[in-house]
């Protein structure tokens, strides 16, 4: 596609961008109208909405459109899987500056499609605005299916801490990215688009998960949301959380720990639950820390307490 926005115009984009979208039985109207009409089959909506601004989330000359679409839909519609529900209908604020590209929108929204389909969702509708800087806002819905809610409030003592997905991959490929390199390129892929276990929250919801949380923050930062919610204390083994070799040969040459990655490191969106200890629990899901009563809110790593960096903070240091 030619030109830029600007030369397109408000609707003409919007037209562009809502004819390369497909629709879901959840949809009942989609884009066109005042607003979306969505399927709410038991009657309760998960909800949840995430912004992404161009230099602070992502970088056009690491990502391109359609990654930063894929990345702004997985990681909402993360969000509602690690309630326990199934993902079904997104919606898209867009700000973009007039001349950017209208191909680059039209991309973005081709991301926002086919991470959509992955998750079994949609994209139902959304708004357009001119704007100075690129910014994403995405409000992902979800469907319970008859389950109550996983939260964060509800890990006991004695519970094991199971995680299933990715850690660290995405901060070892910003790493890379941020020295000019584009590989390994397994670990950059991770970081321009993260592929999140949307399945897995239903599922540990099924299994009798007591807390869930997906790790978008890091491991620690995101553990410490739910021990400060249960009450609880978190503790890790290091020991049993996977360090790939690969990443282990990225932090020699950068001289980073690659286990500093895995528990701080975040924007895999791997999803981290807590289990009654008798609890069968598929392959997928590896067990790496226990749940305990004392020190309630505090997350350690083999008994002792995390001195290092915790994990992502929007009015941080970063």
């Amino acid at each position: 596609m030619k030109g830029t926005v600007g030369q397109l115009g408000e609707f003409g984009l919007i037209r562009e961008m809502t004819s390369r979208l497909t629709a879901t039985e959840a949809v009942r109207l989609g884009p066109g109208d005042d607003a979306a009409v969505v399927a709410a089959p038991d009657g309760r909506v998960v909800a949840t909405t995430d912004v992404l601004i161009e230099g602070r989330h992502f970088r056009r000359d690491w990502s391109t459109a359609y990654d930063v679409g894929r990345k702004a839909a997985a990681q909402n519609l993360a969000d509602v899987a690690a309630m326990g529900a199934v993902p079904t209908v997104l919606l898209l604020g867009l700000v973009v500056p007039a001349d950017l590209p209208a191909a680059w929108a039209c991309e973005l929204m081709d991301g926002l499609r086919d991470e959509c389909q992955v998750a079994g969702a949609a994209v139902a509708g959304g708004d357009v605005v001119r704007g100075d800087t690129i910014t994403v806002a995405v409000t992902a819905l979800g469907d319970l299916r008859d389950r109550a809610p996983v939260t964060r409030a509800g890990a006991r003592p004695g519970d094991v801490v199971a995680v299933t997905g990715w850690l660290g991959w995405s901060a070892a490929g910003h790493a890379v990215l941020s020295r000019g390199f584009r590989s390994p390129r397994a670990f950059v892929e991770a970081h321009r688009r993260p592929e999140p276990p949307y399945h897995a929250g239903p599922a540990a919801a099924d299994l009798g998960a007591t807390s869930m949380i997906d790790v978008s923050d890091g491991l620690v930062a995101d553990l410490g949301h739910v021990a400060a919610a249960s009450g609880v204390r978190i503790d890790l083994h290091s020991a049993d959380i996977d360090v790939p070799s690969q990443m282990t040969e990225i932090g020699q040459a950068v001289g980073v720990d690659p286990l500093q990655w895995v528990l701080t490191g975040g924007e895999d969106h791997a999803i981290v639950a807590t289990f009654p200890a008798d609890t069968k629990l598929p392959a997928r899901w590896r067990v790496i820390g226990h749940v305990h009563a004392a020190a309630a809110g505090q997350v350690t790593v083999d008994g002792a307490p995390w001195d290092k960096a915790g994990g992502w903070d929007h009015f941080g240091d970063q």
